[in-house]
């Protein structure tokens, strides 16, 4: 019996985020699944109607069959928030669930990641740049700096398409572990919760959790000012770390005070009482001691001040 390859089409020609990372996201599906798969580009009506997955091309939205274009008139759909559907959104919103194992990572992969890319591949704005002439270095700016130049001949986009596609593979399966994790935050945070003084301006945790994942947890709590948290390696560090009002900007709920900025060990120490201070951010947005206990201290001056 001979083992058919499964084929995915996309377009030929000049490639985009939602190609891309649907291409991904269905190379992961069938590699999961032990298949064996070959990726064709083409605009070939003909070769189309043979693909197993078709996305991107075809003028066709049938996720029964396996058809996910969203250029057809009326489109693909949108989500609740306004945000359309493109081929990378409609691969995913299928199999999503399958690849994570569960609709919770898949959901916080779309609300990070696929989103952003189906928003940019439609034309709908999302984000504002507040300092003239800079522009934000999106995702969708990575893939197109894979283009060939302009300035070639004979541009051969396949083979640019397969090299950002390896690039795509793996940060779309790092952020589904980035999801994963996010997700065991999540359950432990709420857990603290759950204990503490719904009150209180200060959490600790004794756990190592990164910033930016605590942010996202705490985004929603804007009653905490300050989080304790022990560093990679608990047992060297303590960091009092300053909460932001809005994940999108700099700006904290409360500053540590202005006096710390930027001072270390012995001025830090003098200036708080604190023996083992360490160190202060001069943005004020994070401090750190040695102990546990030090840690704390620092912080219940910086909510007192």
């Amino acid at each position: 019996m001979t083992i058919k390859n499964k084929k995915l089409i996309t377009h030929n020609g000049s490639f985009h985020a939602d190609d891309i990372f649907a291409t991904a996201t269905l190379s992961i599906l069938l590699e999961k699944n032990r298949k064996i798969f070959e990726i064709i580009r083409t605009r070939d009506p003909k070769i189309v109607e043979t693909g197993d997955y078709v996305y991107d091309i075809g003028g066709v939205y049938n996720e029964d069959k396996n058809r996910f274009d969203h250029h057809q008139k009326g489109g693909a759909g949108k989500r609740e928030n306004g945000i359309e559907y493109s081929s990378f959104g409609l691969v995913w919103k299928k199999f999503g669930d399958e690849i994570t194992g569960s609709s919770e990572i898949a959901k916080r992969v779309d609300e990070r990641l696929v989103q952003i890319i189906d928003a940019k591949d439609n034309g709908i704005n999302i984000s504002n740049s507040i300092i003239s002439n800079v522009i934000n270095y999106e995702i969708n700016d990575i893939i197109s700096a894979f283009h060939p130049s302009y300035k070639e001949v004979n541009p051969d986009f396949d083979v640019e398409f397969l090299e950002i596609l390896i690039f795509a593979k793996k940060l779309l399966l790092k952020e589904i572990e980035k999801a994963q994790d996010q997700e065991s935050i999540h359950k432990y945070i709420l857990n603290i919760l759950d204990k503490k003084n719904s009150e209180s301006k200060i959490l600790i945790l004794d756990e190592y959790i990164p910033r930016v994942e605590i942010e996202i947890e705490l985004i929603n709590y804007p009653n905490i000012l300050f989080v304790v948290v022990p560093g990679i390696k608990e047992a060297l560090m303590w960091k009092i770390l300053a909460l932001r009002k809005d994940m999108n900007y700099f700006e904290c709920r409360k500053n540590l005070p202005a006096t710390w900025a930027g001072l270390k060990d012995k001025e830090l120490q003098k200036i708080t009482g604190v023996a083992d201070a360490e160190f202060c951010h001069r943005a004020l947005f994070m401090a750190v001691a040695k102990s546990k206990e030090g840690a704390i201290k620092l912080v219940q001056i910086a909510v007192e001040s």
